[in-house]
């Protein structure tokens, strides 16, 4: 076992910020409309300034990218298409006049960042409160158990390379939790069992989110995204997963029939 007396001595820092960043997500969740239209937007803004940040701009250039960015998001609901995209292309044109290297790993990192904040406004919009809690609890669940049972358990590392903390045990623990909250699901939202591996696949993409934002720390040589969460790092850290999945469930919904309406 992986277990010392160290395994845990961020846990009561990063349990009362994450009990915050929960009551706040959750009642945006429950509100919808444009109360969670408005705390993805002020999400996708500080993930860019973040990521604007350990690619090496910063200042007022950063803070430029993340208001462009808040405005790309907003303009998906209150204008015309060809305005929004117009809006969404802006943000890597101009990041190209302001970043003097990792352009591309920008245009990248951009897009997904983009296109996973859109996506989850209109998971929300179009399925309702009951598949949003889904998508929520399956990365909790994710991230909630990876942590403990990697740390308990330890074991060999998922991609040492890449993520030296994440180990096999705590994956396959994210996947079990995952899967158990499709099981749960499977009565509220009436999908049978499929659900469960549709869970476990949501859960890997959320895994992969969080492999993606290592690899770039790693790329970068950064420890954190920023420091505005106590315990957790940057928002960036937080919701890295959150990104992955996100991004994954955008692709589905717009190439299958999955999830249903709201019943």
């Amino acid at each position: 076992m992986g277990l010392t007396r160290d395994s845990f001595s961020d846990l009561a820092v990063r349990v009362a910020t994450g009990a915050v960043i929960a009551v706040v997500g959750l009642t945006a969740v429950w509100a919808g409309g444009w109360w969670f239209t408005g705390l993805v937007a002020v999400l996708v803004a500080t993930l860019v300034w973040e990521l604007v940040r350990m690619l090496g701009g910063g200042g007022r250039g950063a803070l430029a990218l993340a208001a462009l960015a808040a405005v790309a998001i907003l303009a998906t609901k209150l204008a015309p298409l060809a305005v929004a995209l117009g809006c969404v292309l802006a943000v890597p044109t101009v990041a190209m006049a302001l970043l003097a290297r990792n352009r591309r790993l920008f245009v990248v990192m951009i897009a997904v960042i983009l296109l996973a904040g859109f996506g989850l406004i209109l998971h929300r919009d179009s399925f309702g409160l009951m598949w949003m809690l889904w998508l929520v609890l399956v990365v909790a669940a994710t991230d909630i158990l990876g942590y403990f049972a990697g740390r308990l358990f330890g074991g060999p590392k998922f991609w040492p390379r890449v993520s030296p903390k994440k180990t096999w045990s705590g994956t396959l623990a994210g996947w079990v939790g995952a899967g158990l909250i499709g099981w749960v699901f499977m009565a509220q939202t009436g999908v049978g069992a499929e659900l469960i591996p549709i869970s476990v696949a949501i859960s890997l993409a959320s895994q992969m989110g969080d492999i993606a934002e290592s690899a770039l720390k790693r790329h970068v040589g950064v420890k954190d995204s920023s420091n505005l969460l106590p315990g957790h790092g940057g928002v960036y850290d937080r919701f890295d997963g959150m990104l992955g999945a996100a991004f994954l469930l955008v692709i589905v919904e717009s190439l299958t029939g999955f999830p249903p309406p709201p019943l």
